[in-house]
């Protein structure tokens, strides 16, 4: 079990499966996203994944020549779970709150287009583009 929630505690959700390993985005969509270097999120069934509070508090974004979406808590701008696909969601690691103790990266993709700051320094499999499981 994996629970998680936004800085404000408006949101919070739960997951009651296991998740894929940590993958971090690189690219410059997320970068800008997230103000940081990447986003590290894990993958989640859809089924599994369950909103427990502030669903009325969900924004989202679509970039408009990008096949990208971002959610958001309308509060606080913390980032969200989303669709990752029809069948799964994406929940940003930070957004944990327990249950993710043993999480570590296995993936970084889009390395090809990190920041030229950007040190990756864990074990984690470097993609240039993106990585299918």
């Amino acid at each position: 079990m994996l629970t998680g929630q936004c800085n404000c505690g408006g949101v919070k959700f739960e997951v009651s499966s296991e998740t894929s390993p940590i993958f971090a985005c690189h690219c410059s969509i997320c970068r800008r996203y997230t103000g940081s270097g990447s986003i590290p999120v894990v993958i989640a069934p859809k089924q599994a994944f369950k909103w427990l509070q502030g669903e009325g508090l969900i924004s989202n974004w679509i970039k408009p020549d990008a096949d990208w979406q971002s959610w958001f808590c309308s509060t606080c701008g913390s980032a969200l779970p989303g669709e990752n696909d029809e069948a799964h969601m994406f929940i940003p690691a930070g957004s944990i709150t327990e249950g993710g103790d043993k999480l570590t990266i296995a993936h970084h993709i889009w390395v090809g287009s990190k920041a030229p700051w950007d040190e990756i320094g864990d074990s984690g499999k470097q993609h240039k583009e993106s990585y299918q499981a």
